[in-house]
């Protein structure tokens, strides 16, 4: 089985040859004296040669040390290029991100404020993936995820950017055509539509202020993966429908959609951006949170009085 090159070995003896004796190469390196000796002890059993004639006074090169020191000094100095270059990356944004958002979202929120992002940052590029399927971050490669939720998923790091309230709305026509309900119960006598991506199943969750709560699963003739294509339904005036708020805010302003049960609240969620860890993010993952930050924090589509 191959084993990896004792490269602690080949760097200390790469500093013995550079300063010509092991105390100087112990000071540079801040080690002990016993810990280059053993290095480069160890390393010359590996290699099955010596590299240095020592004596108490003095110290030398062998022949196949002076060759080894070339290589041992180019191997360091490729780490130190190396590692030089992973750190400008990780203080500087630049690369690309892989960012996951639901697709609704993505389309109306996230798409719009890419050109400012890469006029700030144009060094960095972006793997935008649109989904309503919440996506594995850490299993599919990704470096980040806008997610709408009750709760965040606890095993990640999950920073809230804004509440997002779903509101349940039907047409000014459905309204007039079989009525308003006054109660969730009522929504059993009504076609309502289902969004198959919905947390802990399709069913509806309300509460009122007196703390009564009611559970209606939708029943309609409609159950979709994105709950943009339940919107020509509702607007038809065919069906009731529940959206989060950044889908429903045009129709709502409009008129063209109806909040109803306004007494009554949904779970309300948020938008986090989700990384897989705070402690090993990179500088663009910082800048596109920050980013979304200042441009999501307080959204346009809460400005709708329900």
């Amino acid at each position: 089985m191959a084993t990896l090159p004792d490269f602690e070995g080949l760097a200390m003896f790469a500093k013995v040859a550079e300063e010509r004796s092991f105390a100087g190469a112990a000071r540079a390196l801040d080690v002990s004296v016993a810990t280059v000796s053993r290095a480069v002890a160890r390393l010359e059993e590996r290699l099955g040669a010596r590299l240095l004639n020592r004596t108490s006074r003095q110290l030398a090169l062998t022949e196949f040390g002076h060759s080894m020191a070339e290589n041992a000094r180019n191997l360091v100095l490729q780490a130190e290029q190396a590692e030089g270059a992973a750190r400008e990356m990780a203080a500087r944004p630049r690369g690309l991100i892989r960012l996951a958002a639901p697709m609704s979202f993505g389309l109306r929120w996230v798409a719009p404020l890419m050109p400012a992002f890469f006029r700030a940052y144009p060094e960095v590029s972006v793997d935008l993936h649109l989904s309503d399927a919440k996506v594995d971050i850490v299993g599919q490669g990704f470096d980040a995820a806008l997610r709408i939720a009750v709760l965040p998923d606890s095993s990640l790091v999950a920073r809230r950017l804004c509440a997002v309230s779903p509101v349940v709305v039907a047409s000014p026509g459905y309204l007039e055509q079989h009525g308003t309900p006054a109660h969730p119960s009522e929504l059993a006598g009504h076609a309502c539509l289902g969004y198959a991506y919905r947390a802990r199943s399709d069913v509806w969750r309300f509460t009122n202020a007196a703390g009564e709560e009611v559970n209606v699963k939708p029943e309609g003739p409609l159950r979709v993966t994105n709950a943009d294509a339940l919107l020509p339904t509702v607007l038809a005036g065919l069906a009731i429908a529940e959206f989060p708020e950044f889908i429903a805010a045009d129709q709502i302003r409009d008129g063209s959609l109806v909040p109803i049960l306004k007494d009554w609240t949904l779970p309300r969620g948020g938008l986090y951006f989700v990384t897989p860890s705070a402690r090993t993010r990179p500088a663009k993952v910082d800048a596109l949170l920050q980013f979304f930050v200042r441009h999501l924090s307080e959204p346009e589509w809460q400005v709708v009085d329900w």
